[in-house]
């Protein structure tokens, strides 16, 4: 029963581990969805005037929608390694179907929320019936009153209007929230369409087979892991040594202890071996012989980014 359970877990580990890009985008949409459920509660207060709506409404869709798209776009590895290599050595290695794939990549990861919030937003309708409610056109409301304009129209979202509007104002409502909603399940028609879209080429256009390209996500995932695992002991032993120098002695725990006596370090990696292995990478091979990462084609010798006689470049970005 042990051995099952465990056999399971495994399972589950490797699922969740090769979806992790999935997963990730998934927990972005949900506290995305949370966030727009609180603004809505919590902020959201239509000015109930005219020209004052249009602006609110839209500000309360597309502003947040920005912040969340250049939020994501901070957050991107990719984008930091973009400027890395432009700041080190340029992107003219880079074709151009290389450069239109990495942006491709960086805007498409970073567009998960900012959507997620536009689509929620127009679900909900309040929004929408808030910059819009004063632009319906009185003639097309059966017997509405002639002495009242854009201004009691704008008043609706808000519900503080004569009792005679009330059946007026929930007929906006309603045909505004439908329009809203329909915009709604259009953007996620759109955008479902573009990620099988995406998701095609992208599979079509691949140089690589399917298990060639799980192994490479392994792969990439275990080299940061251990990367960063070293990163910290290794910095955490060199501060040890210094700080040794400095006082003549160093207070240490017993773990780092055992760290200082097992992995000693002498000294540390120049500027160039660090800019060698730091940058976008995309998928290339030598010789017929596949490099998976900066890293790895460091450790193998191989100079240079661009396409070679003996290096092939394969447009294939590492996700």
């Amino acid at each position: 029963m042990a051995a099952l359970v465990a056999e399971n877990f495994r399972f589950l580990s490797l699922f969740f581990k090769s979806k992790d890009v999935m997963i990730f985008n998934g927990l972005v949409a949900l506290g995305t969805v949370g966030s727009e459920e609180l603004f809505s509660v919590v902020a959201f207060n239509c000015p109930c005037s005219p020209a004052r709506n249009y602006i609110y409404g839209l500000a309360a869709i597309g502003v947040p929608a920005l912040a969340l798209f250049l939020i994501g776009v901070i957050w991107n590895n990719h984008t930091w390694n973009l400027v890395a290599e432009c700041h080190k050595r340029g992107t003219k290695n880079f074709s151009t179907a290389a450069t239109f794939l990495l942006f491709g990549s960086i805007m498409g990861r970073a567009a998960v929320a900012p959507v997620t919030w536009s689509v929620i937003s127009l679900l909900r309708g309040e929004a929408y019936i808030c910059a819009l409610s004063e632009f319906v056109k009185p003639s097309s409301l059966d017997k509405f009153p002639a002495e009242y304009g854009a201004e009691m129209l704008a008043r609706f979202p808000c519900k503080d209007i004569p009792s005679n509007l009330t059946k007026f104002r929930d007929e906006v409502t309603r045909r505004l929230r439908y329009e809203s909603q329909l915009f709604g399940w259009l953007l996620i028609g759109i955008v479902a369409v573009l990620v099988f879209l995406t998701k095609c080429l992208k599979h079509c256009c691949s140089p690589l087979s399917y298990r060639q390209e799980a192994y490479w996500s392994q792969y990439r995932a275990n080299e940061d892991k251990l990367f960063r695992r070293t990163a910290e002991v290794h910095s955490r032993i060199l501060a040890a040594n210094n700080v040794k120098h400095f006082f003549g002695f160093v207070a240490l725990d017993k773990e780092e202890k055992e760290l200082v006596q097992e992995f000693p370090v002498e000294g540390v990696q120049p500027s160039p071996q660090w800019n060698a292995i730091t940058g976008v990478y995309i998928y290339r091979e030598n010789k017929g012989f596949p490099l998976y990462s900066r890293l790895h084609k460091w450790a193998k010798g191989v100079e240079g980014n661009g396409p070679t006689p003996e290096g092939h470049e394969m447009l294939f970005l590492a996700s």
